[in-house]
This record gives C-alpha cells, structure tokens and sequence, in this order.
C-alpha cells in the first residue's frame, strides 16, 4: 500500500492564500490592521510589525524588501527631527521662551494664551509632544497661581501643538509622510514652507477659539482633582514603632513587604532609624527594635492589624508623616507618565523603584482621580499621575530613565551659551538649506543631528534616548504595506468605487470627504498610518478626477493632524489626560468644534492655495 508524501508545512496555506486575488488579501490585513489599531490591547508599533509580516507570509511584500521601510527619508526625517528636538530643549531654547513668558504681565489668562501660541509656534519646527512636553510644567503653575483649574488649559495646550504642527514640513510625522509620498509618486516634494499658507491660517483660527472656547465648554475639575487636594495623603501615612516583642525583628525589608501588603493592605515607604528617616531601598536590611515603619495604608485597617505584628500605631497628629514634615534631604515630585514612557505597563514589584533609584511611589492617580487600588496591584498607564519622594538627584534620574515628565515647578534648565549657539546654529543652517534646495530634507536634518551630537550640545545616549522608536518602527513598517496597497491595484479599486458612488459629485465634495475621512481616521489611529493609508488614495482620485493631486495630498495632512475627538489619536492628548483629570468624553466638548472649524476653513483654503 502506497502512501502519498505529506507536502511541506503550511504549503497547501499558501496555495490557497496564493490563489487569492492580491486586493483582497491587502484589503483584509488592513481591515484587521485598522480593528487592531482602534482597538488599542496591543501597541501601534507591534501591530504594525504584524501587519508587516502577515503581508510578507501571503506574499503581498517581498521577502528582501520588507524592512526597506526603515531606510525610507521620511523615517530619517522623523528621526532626525526627534533628535534636534531633544538638543533645542537642552540647549535651553525653549526654557528661555518660559522665562520671558513668565515676565509678560500677571494676568493669567493672557499667559495662557500666550503659552498656547509658543506651543504651536515651536511644534512648528520640533516634534509636538516634545514641545509640549517643555512647556507643560509652565502651564500648570500658571494655572495654579492664577487660582483656576488646569483642565481649561491643558486641553487647549495640547491641541495647539497639533495646529501648530501643520504649518511646516517637521511640524508633524503626517507633512513628512505626504512630502516624501508626492516626491516618489510625481517626483517632487513638497518643500519645507508649502503647508505654511493653509496650516497658519488653520492654526490662527484654532488657537482663536482655543482662547474664547474653553472657558464654556471645559469641564471644572476643581472639586474633583484640585492640585491641592489630589494627592492629600497626610492621613494615609503612619509611622508603625517596632516593639520589643514583634515578630518583624530581624525580618529583611524585602520579606516584610509582602507580610505589610498582606495584613494591613499597606506599603513600606519610609524607615526612622535614631532619628534619621531614609528610603526602603537597602532591601536586605534587618528591622530592629525602635524601628519606625513609614507605612502608607489606611488607618483602620492598620490599627486593626498592627498590634498582631508586634507594632503599635501612633496617631497623634504630631506625628503624622505628611509632606511638610519629611526631611530637608526627601522631596515630593508630581510626574506624569509620558504615553510611551518605560514605567508604562508595569507594576511597582516589577519596577523595583526604591533598590534601582531610591524613589517611592506614594500615590497615583489618574483622570483626575486619586487611583484607591493598593499601589502595588497597579499597572501604570500613559498619563497617569504619580507622586513621587525622593532625594531631588534621584527623582531626576528616575523620571529620565522611566519615562515620567516632572510636573511641578521646575527651574529653567538653561544650557551654556555654547550649546544654545551650536544647538540653535545648526537648526537653523539646516532649514536654511532644505528652503534654498542645497539638500534634501532628511541629509540636511541628519547633518544638524549629528552635529548637535559632535558639538556637545547632546550625547549619544541622549540622542538615542530622544528617538521614538515606536513612532520609526511604526512608519518603517507600514510604509512597505502603503506600496503594497497601492501595487496590488487595491487603492485603485477602491477609489473606484468611491467615484462611482459619487458620479455625479464635483470634485470639490469628493476633496471634503477626503479631508473629513483623514480627521476621523486619525482621531481613531496613530496619525502617521492615517497619512501612510490614504496617501495612494488621494492622488488615485486625483488622477481618477483629471485633477491636480496636490490638494488632495494637502487635504490628507491637514486632516491627518486634526486628532481632537479622542485622547488615543495623538500622544499631546494622552499626556494631558491625567494632569487635567480629562474623562475621555471631554475630549470632545472642544475637539468637535475645532474640528468643524479645521475643516470649514480648511477646504476653501485648499482650494485657494492649491487649485484644481
């Protein structure tokens, strides 16, 4: 009796996948792709990535190819920028700017409107959660001084850096994306400066209703996430003295950790020891007699509990740790956790903040509200607030290295004359270059980033530090499955079909539904695959219409920067969410009016700028 020979694994897969029309194939990763990216359980830059291979095994991108993406001038471009931004705000370009703001009258409603205009001004020309990022702490402590709450500004800061954003070809991953997509598809780019008459004029409208608006349609989160009160913890953190007869004697810190978080559902956060309070970093350190345990946990249950532990709870008021009562040495720091910091997804054990750093974590909280779930269960999520206590050395490193901006008043870092010189010098030779035609975009930034790199303005650790690695992995990966789209004939078809549902539709209703479809895209998806997906998409319905692609690829970018509706669509939104108390509701109150704005503005401006 014969047998046949199995075939290879997975070949009668491919066979199948292989007979399969290659549109169809696309328009299936992309439909799952765009599910996955809404969705949000997995991270853009890994869905990506899948999306990349998937494409690869159905043989929709060349094997030798796939990772070409990577070399791509609008991944270097983006790079590059991300790079110059990091070296501007060391160079103390930016805290300069806070400074002179800081002198400009006491009123606080114009210095919020003024911050909001220098916010969109420098996400012109670096990258807009950076440029956020800097200016972040100004904005809460006018806030503060000024007596109103943070959340009529903070929202309306981070939609400024999105206006500002569109108005120059670095301004926003989107305008690199369009620029390098027109150079490939009509063999020129779009230049430095050619978003600037739409963008500004967008921009200037925004950040008018920008000031009016969010005064009425912002909600008050006064009574519910007042900085004052937030993180009033005086009352949850008690000192527990160690009797002579406790069973804790000789105990580790480390093994009295989880014995805290079993009985009194508390954390160690502190230890006194002869009259010296330190920080529970030494884990192997032996408890002993006299010993008091600086334990954040609620009274009641402590006061239940200790006693069976050999410790005796002090209540008296006197002796309540709070913050004023901490050492001159241990400061208190409110940071928030950067949309793709270090610290997100994780948990305190797997942190091990007080051995790496000797920092604690006091409390967290987050959409304005102080989190009430023990510390240590918590996994931390971009935007999250968390107060942090520290010597100020190691609060600075630990923020650095875990992805956290410092949110309290801060004191300007400015560097020396040299880096600012060098820093800004060589910015601005760069721009100069890429406006004259003496080099490309992406050689003229390289040149400025490794620059800023060789002059000492920056290190290479900090370079590389500045990178947002899932942002270039995102775009080196989906740039390949954008010319897949566009070589498997797919993006034809489906503009197509959009053209014959609108035959008897002119142009210009076509160009607004392009634009309105780039605004709600990108309210769901990072804003770089919206531009990536519907780029082919825009200059096939150019060509469809006997049109100049122009306006539609313009259309694509604004639209692609308008991400108001919702706090995932840009990380300027998500790091607001937390510092404001924003629900994600909020968000649009003031993103819907700004994006009806955007759009009734921006279609006659296209229109104007760019014709048919």
């Amino acid at each position: 009796m014969s047998t046949a020979a199995p075939d290879p694994a997975g070949a009668g897969s491919r066979a199948i996948f292989a007979a399969m029309d290659p549109q169809l194939l696309i328009g299936l990763v992309l439909a799952v792709a765009l599910g996955l990216f809404v969705w949000g359980y997995w991270r853009y830059d890994l869905v990506a990535l899948m999306t990349l291979i998937a494409c690869v095994a159905l043989g929709l991108v060349p094997a030798d190819g796939a990772f070409a993406g990577f070399s791509h001038p609008a991944v270097v471009t983006v790079a590059a920028v991300l790079v110059l931004s990091r070296a501007l705000g060391t160079a103390g370009v930016v805290d300069i700017m806070g400074g002179w703001l800081g002198r400009i009258g006491e009123r606080p409603l114009v210095q919020a409107a003024l911050l909001t205009l220098l916010v969109a001004v420098f996400s012109a020309f670096m990258n807009n959660v950076g440029a956020l990022a800097l200016l972040l702490p100004v904005a809460i402590r006018i806030a503060r001084d000024g007596g109103f709450p943070a959340s009529r500004l903070l929202m309306p800061l981070a939609f400024g850096s999105l206006l500002g954003g569109m108005t120059t070809l670095i301004g926003t991953p989107p305008n690199i994306i369009i620029a390098s997509y027109r150079e490939t598809s009509l063999d020129q780019a779009f230049g430095m400066f050619d978003f600037a008459p739409v963008g500004v004029a967008v921009m200037a409208a925004g950040l008018v209703l920008l000031m009016v608006l969010p005064r009425f349609v912002l909600p008050d989160r006064r009574g519910e996430a007042a900085p004052d009160d937030l993180f009033d913890i005086g009352g949850y953190l008690l000192e527990l003295r160690v009797d002579e007869d406790s069973d804790l004697i000789g105990e580790t810190q480390r093994a009295l950790e989880p014995v805290l978080a079993e009985k009194l559902d508390g954390m160690l956060v502190g230890l006194r020891r002869n009259g010296q309070r330190s920080l529970p970093q030494h884990g192997n350190q032996q408890i002993r007699e006299g010993d008091v345990l600086v334990v954040q946990a609620d009274p009641e249950k402590v006061q239940a509990a200790a006693e069976g532990l050999g410790l005796k709870l002090d209540v008296d008021e006197e002796l309540a740790v709070s913050l004023e009562a901490a050492d001159d040495e241990l400061v208190t720091m409110e940071a928030v956790v950067l949309p793709d910091g270090r610290i997100a997804g994780h948990d305190l054990r797997s942190l091990a903040l007080p051995r790496r750093f000797g920092v604690v974590v006091l409390a967290v909280a987050r959409q304005g509200q102080r989190v009430s779930q023990r510390l240590s269960r918590i996994r931390f999520r971009g935007g999250d607030v968390l107060l942090l206590q520290g010597d100020r050395e190691a609060l600075s490193e630990a923020t650095s290295q875990l992805g956290c901006l410092p949110l309290a008043d801060r004191e300007l870092s400015l560097g020396a004359p040299r880096k600012l010189f060098i820093g800004l010098g060589l910015f601005l030779f760069a721009i100069a270059a890429v406006v004259a035609g003496l080099a490309p975009v992406q050689i003229a930034l390289t040149a400025a980033a490794a620059g800023v790199v060789l002059g000492g303005v920056i290190n290479l650790r900090q370079a590389y530090s500045a990178i947002d690695w899932p942002v270039i992995i995102l775009l080196g990966a989906m740039i390949p499955v954008g010319q897949a789209f566009e070589a498997s004939g797919a993006a034809a078809s489906l503009t197509a079909v959009l053209l014959e549902v609108g035959t008897e539709l002119p142009p210009v209703v076509i160009l607004g539904a392009l634009l309105l479809t780039a605004m709600l895209l990108s309210d769901l998806i990072n804003n770089a695959s919206a531009a990536v997906l519907l780029a082919p998409i825009a200059v096939a319905l150019a060509h469809s219409l006997n049109v100049s692609p122009d306006p539609f690829l313009m259309a694509v970018a604004i639209g692609a920067s308008c991400a108001f509706l919702t706090p995932i669509g840009h990380q300027s939104n998500t790091l607001v969410m937390g510092p404001g108390g924003y629900r994600f509701s909020d968000y649009a109150r003031l993103g819907l009016p700004l994006q009806i704005l955007v759009f009734c503005l921006g279609l006659p401006m296209l229109l104007l700028v760019w014709p048919f």
